[in-house]
């Protein structure tokens, strides 16, 4: 019989690279600085259009294509560090760059190919199954190789706030999930209307089951923010003042530069201490010395406490010994007014290639592309700080990002969060933003404030609905003040049980792709006739 399925010419090869890249382009636009994320709920329609009918390998590249450029133009400012801040020639970090998004664009790459694996011109299922590739992607994303959950889809609805509110069931994942799936529905309607597939009840089926869904996330929204605003009129709000001290970090190693930095940092905490807030807090690292062994202004941080009659958090590093070898600590320090020292916390998730080097026996030839003394240790302790107006964790910089260490925190009995932060590394690009959007969900999913000190913007306080009030600016020396409500006894579906919707959607891909096996086996088993035998 003759194939009646029309060649793969040059010119729907075009056509298909364009949409992959028109697809590519859209993701990019979703994220800080653009915050074009109507486009989020179209964004992906170029790219499964193209996809439709293919066979596995030109879905793969097709969706590589895609994701080396949602992930390029994402995480462009990577090159910013490694240049000003880790030493590297700009070829070099450009290549490094382009290694990650290589890396990156495979998850989109297998969702591509793993769709066409599972659905070969089923419409229906072309419809219903990728939210659930999708999700389980982003989910061994977000921990294969310590994890890099950032830029996630569901991360470009920050400032759409009635529909993150599910995050507080379903995690940040939930909101990517729906958005593929509005997606993926209207690519089928889209193919379906083209290759005639469709009558009018499957095309109701296929548009309405997925809007139905959604406005539901929209009812959910609007109800739980109709819960707040945060009880204002209640005796119990903390005041908070965040410190933003917009130190070089050129020169924040520079001993002839400390006396400086701490005078900065004192003379805007002690300005602040008028409004006699309960607690403030300085950014990630903020000391240019190690105060646990400092004599000489270790105690100048102890009466900054006590003059401003306020608890003190702030970062430094720290280090422990134990024979010949030196441990290195990024820690969190906290200040009682009367009391000195009354908790530590030490980072618990580093940074790959920032903090430390992975498998570095193997990679000898890779440094740290920052600057620090020795590699970081990884703490251990999910420590729950107390001031007498509430109970809180400190999140340090990167940690923000991990939606299941965050809730760690809280479901040991942290009433709010402090993400103390250097944002100095990403320079004057999209990063920070991207990073305080981030942040958002951790709110949402917990339904905490949370109150961000960063060495430079973005400083500001997080509301649990994951509104962002009191942002500063960039590379300004400034101080912020505001209330913040700890946290009830409620707590939320996503803290107790944290990313089970994102894992049912993994057993859900692992169950298809298990009975595609046996389909395929089962085909291949074909009996061979007997030869007859005399």
């Amino acid at each position: 019989m003759a194939n009646l399925r029309p060649k793969y010419n040059l010119t729907m090869r075009i056509r298909d690279i364009v949409l992959a890249a028109i697809t590519g382009i859209i993701l990019v636009l979703l994220f800080p600085k653009f915050n074009r994320e109507l486009l989020a709920w179209v964004a992906l329609i170029p790219l499964l259009y193209a996809l439709w009918d293919k066979p596995v390998v030109q879905s793969f590249w097709l969706g590589w294509l895609a994701g080396v450029i949602y992930f390029g133009g994402v995480l462009y400012w990577v090159t910013n560090t490694m240049v000003n801040y880790g030493g590297l020639p700009i070829v070099i970090s450009f290549l490094l760059l382009l290694l990650l998004v290589t890396y990156l664009g495979l998850y989109v790459a297998l969702f591509s190919l793993l769709l066409n694996f599972l659905v070969r011109r089923i419409l229906l299922f072309y419809a219903i199954l990728p939210p659930f590739l999708w999700t389980s992607l982003e989910l061994i994303r977000a921990h294969f190789l310590t994890g890099f959950p950032w830029a996630s889809l569901g991360y470009s609805q920050f400032l759409t706030l009635p529909i993150i509110q599910i995050a507080d069931i379903t995690g940040v994942y939930g909101v990517s999930f729906l958005i593929v799936w509005i997606n993926a529905a209207l690519a089928a309607l889209v193919i379906g209307l083209k290759e005639k597939q469709l009558s009018v009840p499957r095309a109701l089926f296929l548009g309405l089951a997925p809007l139905l869904v959604l406005l539901s996330a929209l009812v959910y929204g609007q109800w739980t923010i109709g819960q707040y605003p945060l009880p204002g009129g209640r005796d119990k709000g903390i005041k908070v003042a965040i410190i933003q001290g917009n130190i070089e970090q050129d020169a924040k190693w520079d001993p002839a530069y400390q006396d400086q930095v701490v005078n900065i940092y004192e003379g805007l905490s002690l300005a602040c201490s008028t409004a006699q807030p309960h607690l403030i807090v300085w950014p990630e690292t903020a000391t240019p010395f190690f105060y646990q062994s400092d004599t000489k202004y270790a105690p100048e941080m102890v009466a900054i406490a006590r003059q401003s009659r306020s608890y003190l958090l702030f970062g430094s590093p720290a280090y422990q010994t134990a024979g010949k070898v030196i441990k290195m600590f990024n820690r969190a320090y906290l200040l009682a007014p009367q009391q000195g020292l009354l908790a530590q916390y030490d980072k618990i998730h580093l940074v790959p290639f920032g903090e430390y080097v992975p498998v570095k026996k193997l990679l000898p030839f890779v440094q740290k592309m920052v600057e620090g003394i020795g590699d970081f240790y990884s703490g251990q302790e999910f420590t729950v700080m107390a001031i007498p107006q509430g109970r809180f964790s400190v999140l340090i910089c990167f940690e923000i990002i991990f939606p299941d260490l965050v809730r760690q925190f809280v479901k040991r009995g942290a009433q709010f969060l402090a993400n103390i932060t250097n944002d100095a590394w990403f320079g004057r690009s999209a990063a920070s933003y991207q990073h305080i959007s981030i942040g958002s969900f951790r709110a949402v999913e917990n339904r905490v404030c949370i109150v961000r000190a960063a060495n430079t913007g973005i400083s500001a306080i997080i509301d649990p609905l994951g509104r962002i009030g009191n942002a500063t600016e960039l590379f300004v020396q400034t101080m912020i003040q505001g209330t913040i409500w700890p946290k009830g006894n409620t707590t939320t579906f996503y803290t107790a049980y944290g990313d089970v919707f994102a894992y049912l959607c993994t057993i859900i891909v692992a169950i298809a792709l298990i009975a595609k096996a046996i389909k395929i086996r089962s085909s291949v088993l074909i009996v061979q006739p007997r030869s007859d035998t005399k």
